[in-house]
């Protein structure tokens, strides 16, 4: 940390400009988001960067990867509530896996099944965080097994910091503006997660984290995506049956 990380931030903000909020705060923040996933691909040895945003219930989603495979493992997560996007906020720690197949039967069974089958055989996820404030988690993935360099893993945690420098500016904004919505946008669909999960709280009668691992469950059994069965809950195509066992 010290002066290295301080040179490290220094060629990241040269890489991106800051986030200058105009009409659409959550555009904005994507199209910036966007440049940022690209930036790290090309700085570390990568081969995809996304960016989660999670709160404390356990609500994940993916705000932008620089590929759709990294949306897609992302996304997978959010799913099955499990890997190590998840875990790196919880722990309010970096999770490192130079080789994800050694953690394919304990970990994240699920999870890491799935990325070993995509071709992914490293991932490490910087957790988004400045203080009380945890905003989600930065997951480098990689296609080769291995560690990651000292100076490739201080790069990573600067493009992780100045991520979190450019949300908090975002929401400051926002909060200036009083704008309708906020930041919700960055990420599509986060708040139709929400809304089933209260939703399915109150059908069956659970607490809210109960609800969400019930939406998840009916994901995974059905194989598909959490925010789709989110969408059917909310929109009435689809009720949770009450838990009779």
């Amino acid at each position: 940390m010290g002066e290295s990380h301080q040179d490290d931030l220094a060629v990241v903000r040269d890489l991106l400009p800051r986030v200058a909020p105009a009409g659409d705060v959550a555009a904005d923040v994507r199209t910036w988001l966007g440049r940022m996933c690209s930036a790290a691909v090309t700085a570390l040895p990568a081969t995809g960067v996304g960016v989660s945003l999670m709160t404390d219930t356990g609500v994940l989603a993916v705000a932008k990867a620089s590929d759709t495979l990294t949306d897609s493992l992302g996304t997978l997560q959010f799913t099955l509530g499990e890997g190590p996007c998840v875990d790196a906020f919880h722990e309010h720690r970096p999770v490192l896996v130079p080789d994800l197949g050694a953690v394919a039967s304990t970990r994240w069974p699920a999870y890491t099944a799935a990325a070993l089958a995509s071709g992914v055989q490293a991932v490490f996820s910087f957790p988004l965080q400045v203080g009380a404030a945890r905003l989600g988690a930065l997951d480098v993935y990689r296609a080769e097994a291995g560690e990651l360099s000292a100076p490739a893993t201080g790069l990573a945690l600067a493009f992780a910091d100045v991520t979190v420098e450019a949300l908090l500016d975002a929401q400051g904004a926002v909060s200036a503006a009083a704008e309708p919505g906020g930041l919700d946008g960055v990420v599509d669909g986060h708040y139709v997660v929400y809304q089933a999960q209260g939703m399915t709280m109150v059908d069956l009668g659970v607490s809210l984290v109960d609800a969400l691992a019930r939406l998840r469950g009916h994901a995974y059994a059905a194989d598909r995506p959490l925010l789709d069965v989110a969408r059917d809950v909310v929109e009435g195509r689809l009720r949770l049956e009450p838990d009779t066992a």
